[in-house]
């Protein structure tokens, strides 16, 4: 799983510790005093903020970045569910559910991932961590910043922010490739 799933000016790089730069994705990690870790990953796309609105908070926008398959659950437009596999059926092993909680039209979603694939390493851990999408105008481009919180502090935590650390800024890249050349050709990415 890739996740869900950010260029930026270089001032942000000195205030994200741990701040590092992913093609054109910005990818900060700070541990907290709790001893989970944050993650934030940024990325300045050629849209404007409704257009990146469209693209993050709808099951027909993920799939022309995040994955080939996404869909609404049973009516709930909270509840999105998708896949990497073209051919996943609803509800089906290899399916991903992320809940939307806060929607701020063109500005905030927050979401939380409620199922993982079978067989997704440290599960139990990954289901305490919360992801907040945040939109604004940059000039003619719009930043979006992904944070997620809540990674805890063990092998399992770690394990996790090791994957997502590079997971996320592919998915980042992907929305940005999005923007500037159209949406991915998910057949043309598999091997």
């Amino acid at each position: 799983m890739r996740g869900l799933a950010f260029g930026m000016a270089a001032a942000l790089l000195l205030a994200v510790p741990g701040a590092a730069q992913v093609g054109d994705v910005t990818v900060g990690k700070t541990v907290e005093a709790d001893a989970t870790t944050t993650m934030v990953h940024e990325v300045l796309v050629d849209a404007t903020p409704a257009e990146v609105w469209a693209a993050i908070s709808t099951a027909e926008g993920w799939m022309t970045w995040a994955v080939p398959v996404a869909r609404i659950v049973d009516g709930d437009a909270d509840l999105i569910e998708s896949s990497y596999d073209p051919a996943s059926e609803p509800g089906g092993p290899d399916t991903i559910q992320q809940r939307f909680g806060e929607r701020v039209a063109g500005k905030r979603l927050a979401f939380r991932t409620v199922k993982a694939p079978a067989g997704f390493p440290h599960w139990d851990e990954y289901r305490q961590v919360g992801s907040v999408f945040e939109i604004e105008a940059a000039g003619e481009q719009t930043r979006v910043r992904l944070t997620s919180r809540g990674y805890p502090g063990s092998d399992g935590g770690r394990a996790l922010v090791g994957f997502f650390e590079g997971g996320n800024a592919l998915a980042l890249g992907n929305l940005r490739q999005r923007f500037a050349t159209g949406p991915i050709d998910w057949a043309a990415q598999r091997p």
